[in-house]
């Protein structure tokens, strides 16, 4: 009879907040800081969709490459949008950080935009991070688009909200027949191809550019995360970065001392975020020789260093980087990777 009493004034307590604060009382706590169940996947790019130009890091400088930028997105059958605050500049950056915020903002909240596009990487990025809306994110979701500095939104919105985004060509990239076909193929036909370096002879017996290095023989599946090291590692020991456990890290760089290279991989090692993945794709490191000093390890060397004692596959060498022909790879979606033959293959399409 004690518990019947108990359970009516539960009952009657719980009626009394409902018909005071209403329905929503009852509903689960959500937070745009919490990835969905699976990937939350943007709409593939059609003919005629808008695409909206941001420059959330460095400044451009020549407004040639805006007017060349906006005749390449035409060339796709699309049609570019620049942002308010496109060639502002403050310093080495595009304008200060609350109006890039806002643009970018602005560009995933606005319905009429479809998909957008970082004009250049740089640096300028993490500054953002605390000034995105990731609940107006989530709630409009569309494909982002860029690599080097742009790491860090293609990261933290992936971790905040569970959206895909992709590490592909920015604005002022080289959009060739190689990296272009990529884009297409994921972007535009919700494909789930292969990516695997190209095999060009030219007048040689053997391939010999763009050859893949097997660091530790073996397959592994997992979601893919990464992008540029020097961005990763400065992001380390924030809210912005996404779970690790059981990833496949993509990697990349430019102009950076091997020794840099070294002590970002260290640093990764002592956060913990290498002894947590499933595998390791290592991309190009473009200009990123010895230094000044004499008796430099190589880059080979810190790779085989970092990489082989976690006795996971691992490869470099991959169309992952600051170069012409690249790969479109996109973070959030299962892929394998088999590290004896340098593949990287997606399992899901990345776009719906």
């Amino acid at each position: 009879m004690h518990q019947d009493r108990r359970t009516f004034l539960q009952t009657s307590l719980l009626a009394t907040l409902v018909a005071s604060f209403g329905p929503s009382l009852l509903a689960a706590p959500t937070s745009a800081s919490s990835p969905t169940k699976g990937p939350l996947k943007p709409r593939r790019l059609r003919a005629g969709d808008t695409v909206g130009l941001v420059s959330p890091a460095s400044a451009t400088w020549a407004p040639d490459e805006l007017a060349i930028l906006q005749e390449t997105i035409l060339a796709l059958g699309l049609k570019p949008r620049p942002a308010p605050h496109i060639l502002d500049r403050y310093g080495y950056l595009a304008g200060k950080d609350a109006d890039r915020a806002a643009d970018l903002n602005a560009m995933f909240a606005d319905d009429t935009v479809d998909a957008i596009l970082c004009v250049r990487g740089g640096w300028g990025c993490n500054r953002l991070l605390p000034l995105l809306d990731y609940q107006a994110i989530a709630s409009h979701p569309k494909i982002l688009m860029g690599y080097s500095d742009i790491t860090s939104l293609l990261n933290a919105i992936y971790a905040k909200t569970g959206l895909v985004t992709f590490h592909g060509p920015v604005g002022v990239s080289t959009w060739n027949a190689y990296s272009l076909d990529f884009v297409r193929r994921i972007l535009f036909n919700a494909e789930a191809p292969v990516l695997e370096n190209p095999k060009v002879l030219g007048d040689n017996l053997t391939v010999t550019k763009d050859r893949i290095q097997t660091i530790t023989p073996g397959d592994a599946a997992g979601v893919l995360v990464g992008g540029n090291l020097t961005v990763l590692a400065a992001m380390l020991g924030s809210e912005y970065l996404p779970d690790w456990k059981g990833k496949l890290l993509f990697l990349e760089d430019v102009n950076e001392n091997i020794y840099r290279v070294d002590r970002m991989l260290t640093q990764l090692k002592l956060a913990g975020v290498l002894g947590q993945i499933a595998g390791v794709v290592f991309g190009k490191c473009t200009k990123c020789g010895p230094g000044d000093g004499q008796g430099s390890l190589t880059l080979d060397e810190v790779l085989n260093d970092h990489l082989r004692p976690l006795n996971i596959p691992a490869f470099s060498g991959a169309m992952i980087g600051h170069i012409e022909d690249k790969f479109t790879v996109p973070i959030g979606i299962q892929a394998r990777m088999d590290a004896g033959t340098g593949t990287l293959t997606l399992l899901e399409a990345a776009v719906r």
